[in-house]
């Protein structure tokens, strides 16, 4: 009989009861690229395209026994995480990464949703910055993330490698500033790897307000590429012709920002340089 050969992916968020972000993203991404996908639940939000109403942070012990369960069954081969709520939900998911082999971790350091909601307090951000940056195989932060993190304005393409030059000296193997907010003419994203290969990824800017979700899109994509066994290298590269697609070939759901489309085809114009 064979047991967990299906490669098995979670994701360890919150929940968006819109639909369009979080957990329920990322699982979308998952089966879109055909690997099982799982959860672990940090927070519940009560969130459509309009905004975030409100959040509610899961218990740490009952996040904990969620991690213990997958761990008894499953053979997770990747993981990623996203909206983390406070420092003491920080916290317990370092702890249990550190005990679990939930292979490579994409780690999307979820800060502020699209309508502007806070979705991760003050204080969290340091024990990001010290404690899970230090696990992670590769980081996806925006720019408004990355500026968070490195306590740095970002306004042109060399600050952006420079910010990613700091990012991986905290500990990250491969990072990803993600040039979405930027003011160019297009979307480019810059790639520093471990091995300190750099590239950029560039693609048309689409003048869209359907953007909600991009994020953990194109973080759980990696992680369902590299679950799958492909590089670090590669998992990024299809993540960007993914998100890409998920961003052109729209869907009309609600009255705000809307959600990206899970149902697209990746595009192929992408350039790399």
């Amino acid at each position: 009989m064979t047991v967990n050969q299906t490669p098995q992916v979670v994701t360890i968020a919150g929940s968006d009861s819109g639909g369009g972000a979080g957990i329920q993203a990322d699982l979308k991404t998952f089966q879109a690229r055909d690997v099982f996908g799982m959860s672990i639940v940090v927070a519940l939000t009560a969130q459509n395209t309009l905004g975030v109403q409100s959040s509610l942070p899961i218990p740490c012990d009952f996040v904990a026994e969620q991690f213990d369960s997958l761990t008894a069954d499953f053979r997770i081969r990747a993981c990623k995480t996203g909206m983390l709520a406070d420092k003491e939900h920080v916290q317990i998911v370092v702890q249990k990464l550190k005990e679990v082999d939930f292979g490579p971790l994409i780690v999307d350091p979820v800060m502020i949703a699209k309508g502007g909601h806070s979705l991760l307090q003050k204080e969290a951000v340091d024990c990001i910055k010290e404690e899970l940056l230090p696990l992670a195989s590769v980081l996806t932060p925006n720019i408004p993330e990355a500026e968070e993190l490195i306590q740095q304005e970002i306004k042109t393409s060399e600050d952006m490698i420079q910010a990613a030059h700091v990012l991986q000296e905290m500990g990250v193997k491969n990072v990803v500033i993600k040039g979405g907010h930027s003011t160019d003419i297009l979307a480019k994203d810059f790639v520093l790897l471990e091995n300190s290969e750099t590239f950029w990824m560039s693609s048309k800017r689409i003048e869209t307000i359907k953007t909600h979700g991009t994020g953990d899109t194109f973080s759980s994509c990696i992680a369902a590429e590299i679950a799958k066994g492909k590089s670090v290298k590669e998992a990024i590269q299809i993540a960007k012709s993914f998100i890409q697609g998920a961003i052109e070939q729209e869907i009309f759901v609600g009255h705000g920002h809307g959600p990206t489309n899970h149902w697209a085809n990746p595009v192929q114009d992408i350039i790399i340089d």
